[in-house]
């Protein structure tokens, strides 16, 4: 059976809202069979697949992971609605790459930006978008960087700096947005208060977004293909060099960041690259680091 089959059997049901023995009855099985099916214990014949996809109204290609879609379309770059406005006759020359990847990440946006304009939070917004354009940002340099003859003039930050910049503010994006998440307060910030604008289902993800959901279900399952690929898989996870097994030694933090060559900085940093606790966790790193010291 399809890995993502037990996955997906679970999310149905708890997005349904209903228990395992609820299931079970209605389905025609003990619950305890069901666990298992749930669990990937055990396998299932086609017969309870097309019930099961029956049940839920969703398709059997869906349930089995074949496909992102719940009625189980499968989309071709011509399906996919192109989110961003563009002047005409502007066409990608050769691959069809860059467009597919293009529809796909503009139309995901459009989730993501819908969600932070329906939470109402600024510094929320400020920190994801800051977090995305630095993104962007970055892949332009590298882009630019491939020709030798490009002048870096257009740029302030050296293309030697430019790298590990990068990473710092988009780490300390991600400590803010954590921060906000777990409803800590932080100066400068404001925290959520409406946690509940941010709920989602698959189901009711595709009643609001019935143009850009299949665009954000295709990215979902490339990106994690490709983590998974990378040994980012359940299971396989290590902290620091990816695929290593080993943390980075902190001294590659000492020497690249000098907001955090304070013996109190470095040491939280030690603390936290080597999972021992410390005071205030991200939200301490990220604070001790954006003042210096």
């Amino acid at each position: 059976m399809n890995a993502d089959f037990h996955r997906i059997l679970t999310l149905l049901r708890k997005e349904k809202g209903v228990s395992q023995k609820q299931v079970a009855a209605s389905l025609g099985i003990s619950q305890a069979l069901l666990s298992h099916y749930e669990k990937g214990i055990r396998e299932c014949g086609l017969e309870f697949v097309v019930k099961v996809a029956d049940y839920y109204g969703v398709s059997c290609d869906y349930l089995l992971g074949r496909s992102p879609d719940r009625a189980g379309l499968t989309l071709s770059v011509d399906d996919l609605p192109d989110g961003a406005r563009r002047p005409a006759q502007n066409a990608f020359a050769g691959s069809i790459m860059p467009v597919l990847n293009k529809k796909l990440i503009t139309n995901s946006l459009h989730i993501v930006f819908d969600m932070l304009s329906k939470g109402r939070n600024d510094s929320l917004t400020r920190e994801v978008s800051s977090y995305l354009m630095t993104a962007v940002y970055k892949s332009f340099r590298k882009l630019c960087g491939i020709n030798p003859k490009n002048q870096d003039t257009m740029f302030s930050i050296s293309k030697v700096r430019v790298s590990h910049l990068c990473g710092s503010a988009m780490s300390q994006n991600e400590a803010n947005i954590d921060c906000l998440s777990a409803g800590q307060d932080l100066e400068g910030l404001t925290p959520i208060e409406n946690r509940d604008a941010f709920a989602l289902t698959t189901q009711s993800m595709t009643e609001n977004y019935p143009l850009y959901y299949s665009s954000l279900q295709n990215l979902i399952s490339n990106v994690e293909a490709e983590l998974g690929k990378n040994g980012g898989g359940r299971g396989k996870k290590v902290g620091g060099i990816p695929g290593s097994g080993r943390r980075p030694c902190p001294l590659v933090y000492y020497h690249f960041y000098p907001q955090l060559k304070t013996l109190s900085n470095f040491f939280s940093l030690f603390q936290l690259n080597c999972g021992l606790p410390f005071p205030g966790g991200r939200l301490f790193l990220a604070r001790r680091a954006a003042a210096g010291g």
